[in-house]
Formats: C-alpha cells, sequence, structure tokens
C-alpha cells in the first residue's frame, strides 16, 4: 500500500489542529486588511486590481505546469469577460480558457461545488488541445494515472492515482465532503485547513486526463473566498511558483499518508504568503497609478508606451531591469532615439537607473515591498524570513 488512497484510513485524513490555530487566525485578519484596503479605492483602481490579481493567477497557475501564456492576452480576455474596456486583440485558446475559469471562480466562489462546474472547468483549461479523449469529463483510460519525472526508459514515479474506474466513486466523495465542510456546511473546518485538505485531496484522485493541478488550484482558491466571505484575489499560484520545487515535493510527501499535519502546515504558510504577496500587490497598482497621472501629461507617445509596458509587469518589473534593447523593442524607435528618451525620463523621475555602459538597467520609482517566506513552527508559530535587500 504505497499511497493514500490506498491505506485503510483513506480518505478520512486526520492532523494536530492545534499547530494552525495562529496561521488561521491570521488569515482571517488579512483578509479583514485587504477588504479595508480595496473598500476605499476608486471603480477603477479596484478593476485594476482585480483583473491584473486575475491575469497574474492565470498566467502563474499555467506556468507551473510549463505552459507559457501571453499576460496581455489574459488580461484582455478577462477585461472583456467582465465588461471592462480593453483592446480588441486575438486570443490563443488555452489564455481564452484559463480567463474563462478565473472570471467563473470570481463571480461564482460562493456557490457549492459540483460536477457541471468541474466539468466547465475542465473545458474551459483544456480548450485546444485535441490530443485529449476525455474533456469535460473524467478521464477513462486503462492505463495509471501517474505523476513521473526522468527518462522514459527509467522514470521515477512520484504518485499513482486510482485507476479510472474509481473515479466517480471518489469524486462523489469529495464533493460531498467539500461541501460539508463549508462555513454554513454541516462539519465547517477552518478555512485553511480546509483549502490544504481540499487542494491534496483532489490532487489524490486526479480525476482529469490532464489540467488537475490548474483546477486542483482554483479549488484551493474557492476555499479562500469562501472562507473569507469574498473573492480573495490570494495570489496563491504566484507564490506556488515561486516555490514550485518545494510544492511538488510537499505533495509528494503528503501522497504517502493520511496524517496531513505537516502538509497542512507548509501549505498554511504558503497561503499566508499567497495574502501578503497580494497586498503589495494592491499597494504597487495604488503606486503606479499616482505615478501614471503624474507623468501622463509630461512624456511623448514612446515614452509613455514603454511607461505602460513595464507597470504591466506587476511589482516585480522586467527582470533585471529595462535595457535600451528593450524600449527599442517596445516603442519601436531608434537606439539613438532609445538613449534621448530614456536619459529624459531619468532626469524627471519617471524611471530610476542602475548600472553603466551596457548593464545599464531602468527601473520604475515605486520601492518593492518583497513579501516575506512563511513558515509555520512545529509549535504553531509564524516564522517571517525577511527577504534581505542587495
Amino acid at each position: 500500500m504505497r499511497w493514500n488512497w490506498q491505506q485503510p484510513d483513506w480518505p478520512n485524513f486526520s492532523w494536530d489542529a492545534s499547530r494552525l490555530v495562529k496561521a488561521e487566525e491570521r488569515f482571517l485578519l488579512g483578509g479583514g486588511q485587504f477588504l479595508g484596503t480595496v473598500t476605499h479605492l476608486s471603480v477603477e483602481d479596484r478593476d485594476q486590481i482585480v483583473v491584473e490579481a486575475m491575469s497574474n493567477e492565470a498566467v502563474t497557475t499555467s506556468e507551473i505546469e510549463g505552459e507559457l501564456l501571453n499576460r496581455d492576452s489574459v488580461q484582455s480576455s478577462i477585461r472583456r469577460q467582465l465588461g471592462l474596456a480593453g483592446d480588441h486583440r486575438r486570443v490563443q485558446p488555452a489564455e481564452q480558457g484559463i480567463s474563462e475559469m478565473m472570471v467563473d471562480l470570481f463571480r461564482h466562489h460562493a456557490r457549492p461545488l459540483d460536477e457541471p462546474t468541474l466539468f466547465a472547468w475542465h473545458k474551459m483549461v483544456m480548450k485546444g488541445r485535441p490530443d485529449l479523449v476525455d474533456i469535460g469529463r473524467y478521464r477513462t483510460h486503462a492505463e495509471p494515472m501517474q505523476v513521473v519525472s526522468g527518462a522514459v526508459y527509467e522514470p521515477t514515479i512520484h504518485f499513482e492515482a486510482p485507476p479510472s474506474g474509481r473515479v466517480s466513486k471518489e469524486m462523489r466523495r469529495f464533493l460531498t465532503w467539500f461541501n460539508k465542510t463549508a462555513a454554513k456546511g454541516k462539519y465547517p473546518l477552518p478555512v485553511l485547513t480546509r483549502a490544504g485538505i481540499a487542494h491534496l485531496y483532489f490532487e489524490s484522485i486526479h480525476p482529469f486526463e490532464d489540467g488537475n493541478g490548474r483546477i486542483g488550484r482554483a479549488i484551493a482558491e474557492k476555499v479562500l473566498a469562501q472562507g473569507l466571505g469574498q473573492p480573495t484575489l490570494t495570489a496563491l499560484a504566484a507564490t506556488l511558483l515561486a516555490r514550485r520545487k518545494e510544492y511538488y515535493e510537499a505533495l509528494e510527501a503528503a501522497n504517502k499518508r493520511n496524517e496531513v499535519t505537516r502538509w497542512l502546515a507548509w501549505f498554511a504558510g504558503i497561503a499566508l504568503e499567497a495574502q501578503q504577496r497580494t497586498l503589495a500587490q494592491v499597494e504597487f497598482v495604488l503606486a503606479k497609478t499616482k505615478l501614471l497621472d503624474r507623468f501622463r501629461n509630461e512624456l511623448n507617445v514612446r515614452q509613455l508606451a514603454v511607461l505602460l509596458r513595464m507597470m504591466r509587469e506587476g511589482p516585480e518589473g522586467f527582470k533585471g531591469g529595462l535595457s535600451a534593447g528593450n524600449y527599442v523593442t517596445i516603442s519601436k524607435g531608434s537606439p539613438a532615439t532609445a538613449t534621448r528618451d530614456l536619459a529624459d525620463m531619468v532626469e524627471r523621475g519617471a524611471l530610476t537607473r542602475t548600472g553603466e555602459k551596457k548593464h545599464t538597467r531602468y527601473h520604475l520609482p515605486i520601492p518593492l515591498k518583497q513579501s516575506p517566506r512563511i513558515t509555520i513552527d512545529e509549535d504553531g508559530s509564524i516564522l517571517m524570513d525577511r527577504p534581505r535587500r542587495k
């Protein structure tokens, strides 16, 4: 009996609730802080935060699976679905599908989870995948559903899910558990505990031919939103992407048994870290709105286009900073024009400059607030490892 679903106590997960008490309290407090921050924003700023948060999650949850999407296309798709002004660019099926799932999750977070919702999500995230047999339904193939790595001739099996013939029964049991453990359900669970178990439980069944990771993370997001009574916009996927190797290792370890305290403590730290990342994103949106208002009428068309492009990269900005070559590509101007434009932007305070000659890079004049790495200690204490300033 190698896997958790083969154990006699499956799926009766057990854990030490006392280790999670402080984390649960901190998450609820953070949710209140987020609500207090966005309540006083203008409608335009709130819309911008919603669009950027959803597009960031759409892009990062896909990147975890090795699929790189165009952020601008994802944002355009989300804006159109929300009825907001946007461009009319052509959006590829994968970008359209993940955007649709994010918008559906945002709009209907409070609804119970059921098979029609899961099947609809699967159709969304599998758009443009003619290679799959089972889309919008549970897997039916007879071959084992395995998570593997390494060479084809000598693979390492990290997990094997229940056979396809068991999936429908397992998923009915999962959905019953999910809805009974909601805040207003028969057996309510604290929000982080429920989110961590829901994600692990779903991934252990691995009910679909593909797309289980993206849907499993959406399920965890749904739990977080239900626990706070509002769409959380928690940067869960972005945080998991930053800790991807650790994420896979934690899941693999948790798939071996049904005592899940260690997994839940790890997941709780990730959720708290994600919440801090979300708050940093809100602060970044506010700061860049002020920056744009300040320079909107001072910069030329090329400079403004580059500034807007840098802002769309989010708090992390361009990796390593904006180069003169980046400026030429975005503005479609000449190198000489780029040199003049960049010098002017630095002089005005629209950008800051670091490095010299070919190592020169440009950055937004917005302090980067880095989220701390958060872990839950053996006694339930919340440990924060503040990133060191370089």
